[in-house]
């Protein structure tokens, strides 16, 4: 197959809200192209896109799944796309990042029972933010309650005027049975199989048909002067050249489209299909953006989607799985990708051979002889390729994908092996599944190994696909609080050693002078010995050991910071001195400084950020203050909403994500980012 007979290639994200009835449509339009043969249920855990038991067990999607289909459009033209099926829980959000990052188009599905939630305007900013053109699809019209034109009043109120419905519901909740379509003002009746045959449109509906194709029509042609002179003059373009226009304005964002489906019954599914195909850009329309150079430093370089250009290729995730091992996910920028192919990882520097490619439709792998430009596919055992890497044909440079946002960790547990093999695997296994997720952080606090994340569900799937994917079993408590201690004031302390044992012994004394630094100057050491009294050789051992003290805990049994460590004075021997009797005496001294000096304990403090409707303020703010928190700003948000900044104690804030959803039904964004160091109260539990 060339490029001149291979179908042209969509990748295209399904965002919105928990429970907007994504994975159901997935579901719809692979039945509906004929890729399965029957449509499966999100309820009995049956769908191609929700194939993890986790999802399973929840009933809802956890993670970014792929689902590739092949589409005939009414005009005769083949089409392939991959549906990117992304979670709507907050946890999870790293799936539509990423989903966003290969996307050519961003469904946003919207509940005709629900309307515009929390969760629809975070997808509608994230697709914003990485340029990706958007087409609203409003499903669940079947369903009771369902409210086609409330929901577009609140889409057209919340997103602006520039989102165009190009179908009206021909009856609603069970009376749901067509639409009608805007532009070519014909009614489409779908029987039980989700096909549809063209009829006139209904008289009840014609009036407000026909306002409303219209308002469409001034609005497409009014952005190609041939087709409005046309239009002045009486003469209105088929159906077909507006559809070519539009497209041309969802490319650039200045047009979003509005379609309505049941993606349970299989009504105007076909036609969101249809429209996908005609209106969103597709693969070889649109140049990718990669980073070129090492560090954080570097140039954009714009690609171009060249069947015929060197090969590059995005590696954007990666999955492990318990039978064949790491899954790449992958998308071709550029040239055509066979197997066998030897590329370069042009982040990590590894040398990678393509041993087989595929393209997935959930679960299932589906073999592909190539995957060429704008395709998305996967491969297996590409050790040295994490997510968000670049594989390339060229031997050398550096070069990475363009970031996605960071995702900054709002929830924390402490992890606990339960055996000491876990304890031996733990390492390895969290770093591949932060390979997975980059969302997940890992950090030691107080010795304990932490797990930190998006919320305590986010957390919860981690730590089972621990035990299930990688063989390791932990148990999880609350994550300790990073406190600290600094010096009270300052102390002079002798450490000295002495040891006589046969042979050579161990001598040595040093002199040493502590004293408090500002906050945040973390330590000092400074070298005030005259006369040789202590070697110049071994002052870089009394430095370590003033180190390992401090960073072993003060009094309170906390590491020690913001401390000045003088050396003055001290004693050696020509034969029994060393480097580690001097780390050791040092050590002593500093301990013993600590004890004389006492210390003040610190406790974490850092920024947080909540952006809420404006009528739920004063709930956040008052929270806010019973958590010791102190609010530095008030403002409004681009969208209209309320963002409210304020610092809070980390001993504060271990549960406040949960707490805040409560509050606010779900409705506030939180940011947290760790500030400073601050004295605790002397009521501070630790």
């Amino acid at each position: 197959m060339n490029s001149a007979t291979t179908p042209t290639h969509r990748t295209v994200a399904l965002v919105g809200g928990p429970g907007s009835g994504k994975t159901t449509l997935a579901e719809a339009l692979l039945h509906r192209a004929g890729a399965i043969t029957r449509a499966g249920s999100v309820e009995q855990g049956s769908t191609v896109c929700d194939h993890e038991p986790e999802e399973i067990a929840r009933g809802t999607t956890l993670g970014l799944s792929l689902a590739y289909l092949g589409w005939t459009g009414p005009d005769g033209a083949e089409h392939s796309v991959t549906l990117a099926d992304t979670p709507g829980h907050p946890d999870f959000v790293g799936g539509v990042d990423t989903a966003l990052s290969v996307a050519e188009v961003a469904i946003v599905v919207v509940s005709a029972v629900d309307g515009v939630t929390a969760g629809t305007r975070f997808v509608w900013s994230a697709a914003e933010a990485a340029g990706v053109p958007r087409i609203v699809v409003v499903t669940q019209e079947d369903k009771a309650r369902a409210d086609f034109r409330r929901v577009l009043a609140e889409l057209r109120a919340t997103f602006g005027e520039h989102l165009w419905p190009l179908e009206l519901p021909l009856g609603e909740e069970q009376a749901f049975h067509g639409v009608a379509d805007v532009l070519s003002e014909q009614a489409l009746e779908y029987d039980e199989t989700g096909r549809h045959r063209e009829e006139s449109l209904p008289p009840e509906a014609e009036a407000e048909e026909h306002r409303m194709h219209l308002d469409v029509t001034e609005e497409i042609v009014s952005h190609d002067d041939e087709q409005l002179e046309a239009y002045l003059e009486g003469n209105e373009p088929p159906a077909g050249d507006l559809e070519r226009t539009l497209a041309r304005e969802v490319a650039t964002g200045e047009a979003v489209p509005v379609v309505v489906c049941s993606g349970l019954t299989g009504t105007g599914v076909d036609r969101v299909a249809d429209l996908i195909c005609a209106l969103a850009p597709s693969a070889l329309d649109l140049d990718g953006r990669i980073v070129v150079g090492e560090g954080e430093a570097g140039t954009v370089v714009a690609v171009a989607p060249s069947p015929d250009g060197e090969l590059l290729v995005h590696v954007f995730r990666t999955v492990a799985d318990p039978f064949v091992g790491q899954v790449s996910m992958l998308k071709v920028l550029s040239g055509v990708l066979r197997p066998s192919d030897r590329l370069r990882n042009a982040t990590t520097g590894v040398d990678e051979r393509i041993h087989g490619l595929f393209r997935l439709r959930g679960a299932e792998h589906l073999p592909a002889d190539a995957l060429r430009t704008g395709e998305v596919g996967a491969v297996a055992k590409l050790t040295g390729s994490p997510s968000s890497s670049l594989l390339w044909s060229r031997t050398s440079g550096s070069a990475r994908p363009a970031p996605r946002p960071r995702r900054a960790p709002v929830f924390a547990v402490s992890l606990e092996p339960a055996s000491q093999s876990d304890d031996e695997k733990l390492s390895g296994a969290l770093a591949r599944l932060v390979g997975e997720d980059p969302t997940l952080v890992i950090d030691r606090t107080g010795g304990a190994t932490i797990l930190r994340g998006l919320g305590d569900t986010h957390l919860a799937v981690a730590v089972e696909r621990l035990a299930r994917v990688f063989g390791v079993h932990v148990t999880t408590g609350p994550a300790p609080v990073a406190y600290r201690e600094t010096i009270a004031g300052s102390a002079e302390a002798e450490g000295k050693l002495k040891k006589q044992s046969g042979g050579h012994g161990q001598f040595a004394v040093v002199q040493l002078r502590l004293s408090p630094l500002p906050p945040g100057q973390g330590f000092e050491f400074v070298d005030k010995v005259v006369g040789g009294a202590v070697p110049r050789t071994y002052i870089p051992a009394v430095e370590k050991g003033a180190r390992d003290a401090l960073a072993t805990g003060g009094p309170q049994g906390h590491p020690v910071v913001d401390v000045r460590v003088e050396l003055y004075d001290g004693k050696s021997h020509s034969v029994d001195s060393s480097e580690m009797a001097f780390r050791t005496a040092a050590s002593i001294g500093v301990k013993s400084a600590l004890a004389e000096a006492g210390t003040v304990l610190l406790e974490p403090v850092s920024t947080v950020t909540v952006t809420v409707p404006s009528e739920l303020q004063g709930a956040v703010l008052t929270d806010l203050s019973g958590r010791r928190g102190r609010v530095s700003a008030t403002e409004a948000a681009d969208d209209g909403r309320a963002r409210v900044v304020a610092s809070v104690p980390d001993a504060e804030l271990e549960r406040y994500v949960l707490d805040l959803r409560s509050m606010t039904g779900g409705q506030a964004e939180l940011v947290i980012t760790p500030d400073r160091y601050a004295t605790a109260p002397s009521s501070a539990k630790v």
